[in-house]
C-alpha cells in the first residue's frame, strides 16, 4: 500500500526553498539527501482498458535503476493519495517493450494478466524530471519526501512537473499530513489531487 500527501508548488524558486528549509534539514536523514534525473514511461492497452480499470502500469529509471511499477485501487482526498503497488526490476528494452510479462510471478500481477489478455501494452506519455529527496523521521514515522520539477511529455505536448510529494514508509499516516501542512502554510502550497499520470492523460484527451 502506498500512502502518500500531495501538493502543486508554485515556481522553481519555490521548489528550492522548501528543498533548503530548516525544517526539513532538522527531521531528515542528512546521508539520505540526494537528487536523481527520472525517466518514465506509462503504458495501457489501445482501449484504455487499464484506466478504465483504475490500474497504472510504469516505467521508471531512478538514476542508474529500472523499475516496473503496477498500480492499481487508487483514492484521493485533500492531497491524500492512497493506493495498492507492486514494484519489480526492469531493464532498458522495457521502455520499449511491453513490460507486462514482468508481472507473471505475483499473484496480484496476475490480475493485470487475465484484464488484459494477449492484448499489448502501449506507450502513452513520458515523465522527465529531476527527483531532490530524503528521508525523514517525524512523530512515530519514517517518510521520504521529495521535490520534482520537469516535464510529462505526450503526443499533444507538454505539463510542467513542480510538485511536493511526501510519501508514509512506516508509522502513522497522520504524521506525513501533519507536517504536510507545516509546509503547505508556510509556501502557500495547493493540495494536488491529480497524479502525473491522470495530468498527462487530461492533456491526451484535450
Amino acid at each position: 500500500m502506498e500512502l502518500e500527501m500531495k501538493y502543486a508548488v508554485p515556481d522553481k524558486a519555490t521548489c528550492d526553498a522548501i528543498w533548503e528549509d530548516d525544517l526539513i534539514k532538522y527531521y531528515a536523514d542528512p546521508s539520505s539527501m540526494e537528487k536523481l534525473v527520472m525517466k518514465a514511461v506509462y503504458f495501457d492497452t489501445e482501449d484504455g482498458k487499464l484506466s478504465a480499470n483504475n490500474m497504472a502500469v510504469r516505467v521508471r529509471y531512478e538514476g542508474d535503476t529500472a523499475f516496473a511499477t503496477l498500480k492499481w485501487n487508487g483514492s484521493v482526498s485533500n492531497g491524500f493519495h492512497e493506493r495498492e503497488e507492486i514494484n519489480v526490476p526492469a531493464r532498458m528494452e522495457h521502455f520499449i517493450d511491453s513490460p507486462k510479462e514482468l508481472f507473471k510471478e505475483s499473484e496480484d500481477g496476475k490480475v493485470l494478466l487475465d484484464l488484459i489478455g494477449d492484448e499489448p501494452l502501449v506507450n502513452l506519455l513520458e515523465m522527465r524530471y529531476l527527483r531532490s529527496r530524503c528521508r525523514l523521521s517525524y512523530g512515530a514515522s519514517i517518510m521520504e519526501l521529495a521535490i520534482d520539477t520537469g516535464s510529462i511529455i505526450t503526443d499533444k505536448g507538454e505539463v510542467p512537473i513542480m510538485e511536493l510529494e511526501i510519501e508514509l514508509y512506516a508509522g502513522d499516516p497522520k504524521d506525513i499530513r501533519d507536517f504536510g501542512q507545516r509546509l503547505q502554510e508556510k509556501y502557500k502550497l495547493a493540495p494536488e489531487d491529480r497524479s502525473k499520470l491522470v495530468r498527462g492523460l487530461t492533456l491526451l484527451r484535450q
